[in-house]
């Protein structure tokens, strides 16, 4: 409209500048709601990955990482050896902010990336955890492999998820960790935050809690 409005001045159609009379359109921060896949759907797809093929095992530790510590598929796609330490129970992983993260590794993450480094990663000296299945073997060019992998997983599962990208993982990891009670500081550390206004986003996915929140309606129940 601003533009179109110039024009017609510059064409001395119009003698006032109308541009300046255009109200900026709004653009309010974390308006939109993250789209989080639901613990239920996620139950789904791990139940359906064929974990008695290699590529089964390391898909199943890759959506374990993705679903359980909330990892980027960046940081799953660059996850190197050495960022294990199995003694301490720990993980390390270089956030999107290029700083060094430790997370927790629990149980059943941990055992099923051993059971892909024992009887499944392909011999290789890449010092990256997971590899390509196809050659050249090698670590993932970028996090779009992670990506891919999520994708077909859940075609193949016929899981009807919010999309087909990794990050609704994250946000469902993050939603049913507030649903169960955990404060946004220990979600934010979690998930490597560096802001505390990056977590709030998720309070707007909280239904229940927002509820109480709700004034009444002025006409009464209908």
């Amino acid at each position: 409209m601003r533009s179109f409005l110039q024009y017609a001045r510059y064409r001395g159609k119009v003698k006032v500048d109308l541009a300046a009379a255009v109200p900026i359109v709004a653009n309010w921060s974390m308006s939109s709601i993250p789209r989080a896949i639901g613990a239920d759907q996620v139950r789904q797809l791990l139940a359906s990955i064929d974990r008695s093929t290699a590529v089964g095992r390391r898909d199943y530790a890759i959506l374990l990482l993705l679903s359980r510590l909330g990892l980027r598929s960046s940081e799953v796609a660059f996850l190197e050896l050495d960022g294990i330490d199995w003694k301490a129970g720990q993980l390390s992983v270089r956030g999107k902010s290029g700083q060094r993260n430790d997370l927790p590794l629990s149980r059943e993450v941990g055992k099923a990336i051993a059971a892909y480094l024992r009887r499944g990663r392909p011999p290789s000296t890449s010092r990256r955890v997971f590899l390509r299945a196809q050659a050249p073997i090698g670590g993932f060019r970028g996090p779009c492999g992670v990506g891919s992998i999520v994708r077909h997983c859940l075609q193949r599962a016929g899981v009807d998820a919010p999309t087909y990208g990794a990050p609704q993982f994250r946000h469902g990891l993050a939603t049913e960790l507030l649903r169960q009670g955990a404060s946004l500081g220990e979600i934010g550390e979690l998930l490597g935050h560096r802001s505390p206004q990056t977590t709030k986003i998720y309070t707007q996915v909280d239904l229940e809690a927002l509820r109480t929140l709700a004034l009444p309606w002025p006409g009464g129940a209908r």
